[in-house]
């Protein structure tokens, strides 16, 4: 049976990059992640959250700037295995005149047809038509508040669109 997919925006969901900077949330840990030529980026994690994803019944998939670093920086904090990723290529924040967040058609590309949840912190109510005028399944754009991260309603949201979802094969 094919599980839906399960787009995931580290900063933001993941990172709650915009907490008060003094003050990491409860349950997380700090990653200090190396840049070239600045000082290391400072990310919040909550290893718990890889097991609450895993847990949804869907096959996750990064949607992240990150990318294929996800895999090295934010996989193994949550125990999550290596993931699959939307390769943003030269759309990766390139302007949209219609409103589009940048993420959004490489999103419906890659989810072919698929049913498909999608967590973030930057969604608008164009990337909602976009994604119903285009795309033939079902989809969820869950909007996390990048202050507090994904949460226990966020999780139960996730897990009812899924249960909701017809059964395929």
């Amino acid at each position: 049976m094919s599980r839906p997919l399960l787009f995931l925006d580290v900063d933001g969901p993941l990172n709650p990059y915009a907490a008060q900077p003094e003050r990491r949330p409860e349950g997380y840990t700090t990653v200090r992640v190396p840049l070239r030529s600045r000082r290391p980026l400072r990310v919040w994690l909550n290893p718990a959250h890889g097991r609450e994803l895993s847990s949804l019944g869907y096959e996750l998939c990064w949607a992240t700037t990150w990318m294929a670093e996800a895999n090295r920086w934010i996989a193994p904090v949550l125990g999550l295995p290596e993931l699959p990723y939307v390769d943003f290529g030269a759309g990766l924040f390139a302007h949209r005149p219609d409103g589009v967040h940048w993420k959004t058609e490489a999103i419906v590309a890659y989810a072919g047809g698929r049913p498909f949840a999608w967590v973030d912190d930057e969604q608008s109510p164009a990337d909602a038509v976009f994604v119903a005028d285009r795309h033939p399944a079902p989809a969820l754009l869950h909007h996390v508040n990048p202050r507090i991260g994904l949460r226990e309603g966020d999780f139960g949201t996730l897990a009812r669109f899924a249960a909701g979802l017809p059964a395929t094969g």
